[in-house]
């Protein structure tokens, strides 16, 4: 399901007048070279085995991580406004620690119970899903390696870039190189979810990039991923986890079925949305891709033995789910383009934090975020999920600012008061500077719309860079500096984040890289795909349309209380100010769908609003009239109609509106970003 949804609805670029035009911040849906590294053997902490640093090796005392949590998580809920929030830790071979907090249910004021209240757990489903599809590997049924249509035989995966197939291990690193098309694909309710086949049959997304060269989070392959266990399985999805993951850990409260069973729904938490001054109930959590996280309910209690298993090599008291060698192989590194920089494991992401190696999984759906952290070297596990967005789409961030209170407790950095940062490595500086995309961003629809506004900027300045854009996961870091450390691997300056850039055999950069989301890279832009740029160019025709209906409109009042008449070529003039009319409502309506970041998250999942509809039609229909005007300003100068000023005036409003439209079209929002990018103007 959607995760990173709070990153990528972040407003990136924070000039008033930027949020005055478009509110496109809101959607950056998603929000977020090139050799894999299929070293199987190294370790999931991306080979640096133990060398963690800081912190005792004995496990957290129970007593010191309830008062933590105690300490810090009802304070995060307050401030973040989100009802309530479940926790467990494991270390040393057991559960240490399992608390609720706040309530699952607003209205009736329900506590949340760590083993009894179910989350929505979204994208931490994909664990699961990896588990499920390792068994069939180390049973002989799948092979990493293989080609994906070895095994589909109701649909093929479409043959994109010849000699280049999608194999089942870039379903599980993120590097399918499919097109991130989530919209429209969740259900309000479990009865209309649908079946997982058939939906990715008719659902089947364009490969934008070549399989195992970039990551670009996937959802779409890893629900082919889970897909192909149902084929060789011959179970369906929800009752082969059920069987074969579910049951021998004894999971009891967790289900991948929809409907669930009624004891788990009768403890199902709410999830919320803060609006006006209080709480609403957000919908669109069920749906077909199950191996993504539609409907997947768990307990703190029950992710503790899931994580126990998975830091045990896979067995939890004698009862197993992986042999040691496909436990060996869910925590590997198996992706990762730049040694230097944390990689994938099998769906499991390597992030660093004190020196501390983690694999971790985020989970975000409307109203529901998680996040499940491993530290295999420590033996210990921590699973987070609150039932809130959040203000400001900060539900996703609390879970993570939960994590980090959790490592800097109990495994601070190392000599971290004496530390001295290493020296910076001089140099130009410039062929790291420009405009940068993730690859998260969507090619075939409205979603587009978030590069305007989701982008990153780079420059240099003394020495440094400067970095205005998502490159951290902290939603209210805006600029940051950043200095050269290696060549061209930059630590964050004041800070412990790094960026690392890709080069090609020329030198030139093919990609930038950060340590906060191994998932995705940013791939630069030329300079006419400059996001500000084009906000630039649309503010301005944006003025000039408003500028024309608001004078055209005022002009024919004043002529008619005049009794004055009409203007010469009323047609020509009326045509013009219906083109600016529906340009400048279809604008306002799409502001307004993307106003709520945390709204426009349950929208896009249902795709049930009508303006979805409605405004890319009214930017086509602004299209015909627009060509309409285009005739009709080039009979203008050649019949003489108006003065000269007239005519010119009429033309400009006939270029901003083409302009405008151009612009639109690029980034899909009248569903022909293809034509407009076929002229390289958008990226």
């Amino acid at each position: 399901m959607g995760e990173r949804r709070a990153e990528a609805n972040r407003p990136l670029v924070r000039r008033g007048w930027v949020r005055l035009v478009m509110v496109l911040a809101a959607i950056g849906l998603f929000l977020y070279g090139l050799t894999p590294d299929r070293a199987h053997a190294a370790t999931a902490a991306g080979g640096s085995g133990s060398s963690a640093a800081g912190g005792s090796t004995a496990p957290p005392d129970p007593g010191s991580v309830k008062r933590l949590f105690d300490e810090i998580v009802p304070k995060l809920l307050a401030e973040h406004k989100i009802p309530g929030a479940a926790v467990s830790v494991v270390a040393g071979g057991q559960q240490v620690f399992a608390g609720g907090y706040g309530v699952s249910d607003v209205p009736n004021r329900t506590p949340v119970d760590p083993a009894r209240s179910a989350f929505f757990m979204g994208s931490d489903a994909k664990v699961f899903t990896a588990v499920a599809v390792l068994q069939q590997v180390r049973a002989g049924k799948l092979d990493l390696h293989a080609d994906v249509n070895t095994y589909l035989t109701a649909f093929k995966i479409r043959d994109s870039y010849p000699g280049h197939p999608v194999t089942v291990e870039n379903l599980l690193t993120h590097t399918g190189g499919f097109d991130d098309t989530f919209m429209g694909l969740a259900e309000a309710e479990p009865q209309r979810s649908g079946g997982l086949g058939a939906a990715l049959a008719a659902h089947q997304p364009d490969r934008v990039r070549a399989p195992g060269v970039t990551a670009a989070y996937d959802n779409y392959g890893v629900a082919l991923a889970g897909y192909l266990v149902e084929v060789v399985s011959g179970q369906p999805f929800d009752q082969y986890v059920a069987q074969h993951v579910l049951q021998p850990l004894g999971m009891d409260r967790t289900t991948f079925t929809q409907p669930h069973p009624a004891p788990i729904d009768a403890d199902l938490a709410h999830g919320y949305r803060p609006e006006g001054g209080g709480q609403t109930e957000t919908k669109g959590l069920y749906g077909p891709l199950t191996p993504t996280g539609a409907a997947a309910v768990t307990t703190a209690s029950d992710m503790g033995r899931l994580m126990l298993a998975q830091l045990q090599g896979g067995s939890v008291d004698g009862r197993s789910i992986l042999d040691r060698e496909g436990a060996v192989l869910l925590l590997a590194r198996h992706f990762g383009p730049d040694q230097r920089m944390p990689g994938m494991a099998y769906l499991l992401e390597q992030r660093n934090r004190n020196g501390q190696q983690l694999l971790v999984k985020d989970g975000d759906v409307p109203g529901f975020h998680s996040n499940l952290a491993l530290l295999p070297a420590r033996g210990v596990g921590l699973y987070v999920t609150v039932n809130g967005d959040g203000e400001g789409s900060t539900g996703g961030w609390m879970t993570q600012q939960v994590l980090n209170d959790f490592v800097d407790r109990f495994y601070p950095a190392a000599g971290a008061a004496g530390a001295v940062a290493p020296a910076g490595v001089g140099g130009d500086l410039s062929k790291f500077t420009g405009d940068f995309r993730s690859t998260r961003v969507s090619q075939s629809n409205l979603t587009k719309a978030a590069a305007l506004m989701g982008s990153v900027h780079i420059a240099a300045r003394d020495g440094r860079l400067v970095v205005t854009g998502p490159v951290t996961r902290d939603p209210s870091a805006g600029e940051t500096q950043w200095e050269q450390v290696q060549p061209g691997l930059f630590r964050q300056v004041g800070g412990s984040s790094q960026i690392a850039f890709e080069l090609n055999g020329d030198g030139e950069v093919t990609s930038m890289l950060t340590d906060g989301d191994p998932t995705i890279a940013y791939e630069p832009l030329a300079w006419y795909q400059a996001p500000e740029l084009h906000q630039r160019i649309a503010l301005g025709s944006l003025a000039v349309l408003v500028l024309t209906v608001i004078g055209w409109g005022v002009a024919a009042v004043v002529r008619a209380a005049r009794g004055r008449g009409r203007a010469g070529q009323p047609v020509a003039r009326l045509l013009g100010w219906l083109t600016g009319a529906v340009l400048v409502v279809a604008t306002g309506c799409f502001a307004l769908l993307t106003s709520d970041s945390n709204a426009l998250n349950q929208t896009l999942f249902l795709g049930d609003s009508p303006l979805l509809k409605v405004v890319p039609a009214m930017y086509l229909g602004a299209a015909v009239l627009t060509l309409l005007m285009v005739i009709c300003a080039v009979v203008a100068w050649r019949q003489g109609w108006w003065g000269v000023f007239g005519r010119l005036h009429y033309t400009g409003v006939t270029v901003a509106a083409l302009v405008f439209l151009v612009l639109a079209g690029g980034y899909d929002l009248i569903g022909t970003g293809y034509l407009a990018g076929s002229l390289d103007l958008i990226g």
